[in-house]
């Protein structure tokens, strides 16, 4: 069975689904791929250990703690290309900020590859079905543009600020060129 719990937040609310005692989802209300990884029918998980958890790590997050991702029953829903790179979103250290470019270097690194593409890790990345806790928006273009972000480039700055990063060297894309 499935379980959906709301929780409000800075950014708006969030969406949490599990699954077997895990977190499969957190999505932004609104949100690009909104719930696309889980099914219709979503039954209360008010009182479900993985959900509380979950709005637990979410209310240290949002007072500045720093809690690690690891702290949580991941169990993204993914084939195993995004499921290599949402690994690697989980290493970016709070705070910090990494490229496309970085990531695909790492992964191709672990696979023993040359090469990566950078595309094909922006695309795992941008269907990232837990997000926050999944640090996707610690990711941004090679030349510092904040690039997309399915939850909307606002809350993609809010979380960064929360982080304390200086937001104000990064440069928003112009439409046409990532949004």
């Amino acid at each position: 069975m499935e379980y959906k719990m709301w929780y409000s937040s800075p950014v708006g609310r969030l969406m949490l689904t599990s699954e077997g005692g895990n977190l499969t989802g957190l999505w932004m209300e609104g949100q690009k791929y909104f719930g696309a990884t889980v099914g219709d029918q979503l039954a209360d998980g008010e009182t479900v250990p993985a959900l509380r958890q979950t709005a637990e790590w979410l209310d240290s997050y949002f007072t500045g703690k720093k809690p690690a991702a690891s702290e949580l029953p991941l169990a993204p829903r993914g084939g195993d290309f995004r499921q290599a790179v949402w690994q690697i979103l989980c290493e970016i250290p709070y705070g910090s900020l990494t490229t496309y470019g970085e990531i695909a270097r790492t992964l191709a690194a672990r696979q023993g590859k040359k090469t990566m593409s950078a595309q094909a890790v922006g695309g795992a990345v941008g269907h990232n079905p837990i997000a926050i806790i999944i640090p996707c928006h610690r990711v941004v273009g090679s030349t510092g543009s904040l690039t997309g972000y399915a939850g909307g480039l606002e809350k993609k700055i809010s979380l960064l600020r929360l982080e304390g990063v200086d937001v104000e060297h990064l440069k928003i894309p112009t439409k046409g060129t990532a949004l």
